[in-house]
């Protein structure tokens, strides 16, 4: 999670700095909860004292929907007349470069694994193996499409049709997100946006970024951006570790979190993940 730190010191613009770190999607049980990241992203909007932000992503992506909304979150920070630098760590692939797009600037170091434009549904198909363990697998329904991607039957084929003309729909979405905010023509964007992985120094010569460089350099160049003259204050990520953090990381007692409650989280199949 990141906090406001240092957002209530008088005087001076600051930079801050964002995280988007770990797969993306909702809820405590997520290491980039987008709820979390947006709120942050509203907060600097409205702080006076806050000129410029770096988002910092390192993230192989995430579910759909809560990318697509820091995506937006970004893109009301830079209506607020403040620029956004994204600064690409060691992945932003897929959803990671999805919320990358939307920034004012985008910077990578040459080795970043970035790119993996694409949409992916995973679904398993255990029929077989539900017969041999003899379990009868009923489904009483509404709806001809209610069950579609059950795992206890093979996939029919106007049921294939039906995801993939999502995924296609999804997909149509990341491309026009590329496009627009890139700066490119849809059919440029075509020609790399077929899942592949780049590297950094790949994906600068294709025009996916704008420049090479950290951490250190996208706040410099968010600085630049903002008109802040000489080194800028900045506002750094805190952590904040909840009580199954502290067992299963600090203490080394992975297996204890077992014996807290189980959050809720809402599970899907649908990803943009490399």
């Amino acid at each position: 999670m990141t906090v406001m730190d240092e957002g209530s010191l008088p005087g001076g613009a600051k930079v801050a700095i964002v995280e988007v770190d770990g797969i993306i999607g909702v809820g405590p049980d997520r290491s980039a909860d987008a709820d979390s990241i947006v709120r942050t992203l509203g907060e600097y909007r409205d702080n006076p004292s806050v000129a410029a932000v770096v988002l910092r992503v390192n993230s192989p992506g995430g579910v759909v929907g809560p990318t697509q909304e820091i995506f937006s979150a970004v893109l009301r920070v830079r209506a607020a007349g403040k620029p956004v630098v994204a600064s690409l760590g060691a992945v932003a692939a897929s959803g990671g470069y999805y919320v990358a797009v939307a920034a004012t600037r985008i910077l990578a170091s040459p080795g970043t694994l970035t790119g993996s434009i694409g949409v992916i549904m995973q679904l398993a198909n255990v029929e077989s193996l539900l017969k041999k363990v003899g379990v009868d697998y009923v489904v009483v329904k509404a709806g001809a499409y209610k069950d579609i991607g059950s795992f206890a039957r093979p996939m029919r084929p106007e049921e294939r049709q039906v995801l993939q003309a999502l995924l296609d729909d999804v997909y149509g979405q990341f491309l026009t997100a590329v496009a627009e905010h890139r700066g490119l023509d849809r059919k440029t964007v075509l020609g790399f946006a077929d899942g592949r992985i780049y590297s950094g120094q790949q994906a600068r010569a294709l025009k996916m970024v704008d420049d090479l460089g950290g951490l250190e350099e996208a706040i410099e160049a968010a600085a630049k951006l903002a008109g802040i003259a000489g080194k800028p204050k900045v506002i750094y990520p805190r952590r904040h570790f909840s009580l199954r953090d502290l067992l299963s990381n600090q203490l080394g007692l992975g297996a204890a979190t077992s014996l807290l409650p189980a959050l809720p989280s809402l599970k899907t199949p649908l990803y943009l993940m490399p």
